[in-house]
């Protein structure tokens, strides 16, 4: 019996042991999860504390009345420079060196030559005649046959004509030679006693243009650089976005701390006359609110920037 006795007092005493240890911990993990829990609330109540908060006012002064609220319009606030995200955008796509897109002209090498040496691929404005001289007429093909269209068929009196024919060149090319020469010599003297003739070769020159193929290289481009640059500034740089009210007032509150920029994108607010742009920059400071009023005097247009 003494120890029958003395193991049931052995299995109390272990049993009461392991039940204590359990409430202990049970003790301890709810304690710790309480501070866990007070932790979380004191860091997310710091940072509402830190954060900053933005208030906007946006007009729009049209010419000769008087300021118009910016209503129902969408701001978006960065964190970088709208101008610098399309500089970046741009950088990535550029327009074709100018002598590249030269070479891939189908002119002659002569006229190539001739737009590598000149400040200009418009062949049709009104100036050109000011930028030929007799010898550029005279060596580069399109030009000259510009200038015999212009002058010949009894438009200018006394307008030299050629003596040779083009079955002379593969019969006669001596004779070809000889004449054509004395025909490129009478048609330079011809410029230069009457150097007015070369007005009006521009119309001339219509079909073999560079202009309107360079302009559309850089007209797709602009298009493709204004489709991306307000996708890449909303997925890489979008802090906050807000939309005016009808007094053209809009907040953000929990911006953290830092310099930001208030931008419209590639977005116009008009009114009247008015179409206007923003990207201006603004400090975001702990705990503060921060006013900016978009205006005409800080929109891009007053910077002269347009992107």
């Amino acid at each position: 019996m003494t120890d029958s006795g003395n193991t049931v007092s052995a299995f109390v005493r272990v049993r009461v042991t392991i039940c204590y240890d359990l409430r202990m911990r049970k003790a301890s993990v709810f304690t710790v999860g309480l501070a866990l829990c007070a932790l979380c609330f004191a860091v997310a109540a710091r940072g509402q504390t830190e954060a900053g908060r933005l208030e906007l006012a946006a007009r729009v002064t049209p010419s000769a009345a008087k300021p118009e609220p910016v209503r129902q319009f969408t701001f978006y606030v960065l964190t970088k420079s709208y101008e610098d995200i399309v500089k970046d955008v741009e950088e990535k796509d550029p327009v074709p060196p100018r002598n590249e897109f030269i070479d891939g002209l189908k002119v002659s090498p002569e006229l190539r030559t001739w737009l590598k040496d000149h400040d200009t691929l418009d062949l049709t404005m009104p100036d050109l005649d000011k930028l030929l001289s007799p010898e550029d007429i005279l060596n580069v093909p399109e030009f000259l046959l510009a200038y015999e269209r212009s002058n010949s068929g009894g438009v200018t009196k006394g307008f030299p004509k050629p003596k040779y024919t083009d079955k002379d060149k593969t019969e006669h090319p001596e004779k070809y030679e000889k004449l054509r020469e004395e025909y490129l010599a009478a048609v330079k003297k011809f410029i230069k006693i009457y150097p007015e003739t070369v007005s009006g070769v521009e119309l001339e020159l219509d079909g073999v243009n560079p202009q309107r193929k360079w302009a559309a290289i850089q007209s797709e481009r602009k298009r493709r650089v204004q489709h991306l640059a307000p996708d890449t500034a909303q997925i890489n740089y979008l802090a906050a976005k807000a939309d005016t009210d009808l007094e053209g007032r809009a907040a953000i509150s929990g911006l953290a701390p830092g310099k930001y920029w208030v931008s419209s994108l590639n977005l116009d607010a008009a009114a009247g006359d008015m179409r206007l742009r923003w990207d201006i920059p603004v400090s975001i400071q702990a705990g503060q609110t921060t006013r900016v009023e978009l205006t005409n005097l800080n929109s891009t247009e007053a910077r002269s920037y347009k992107p």
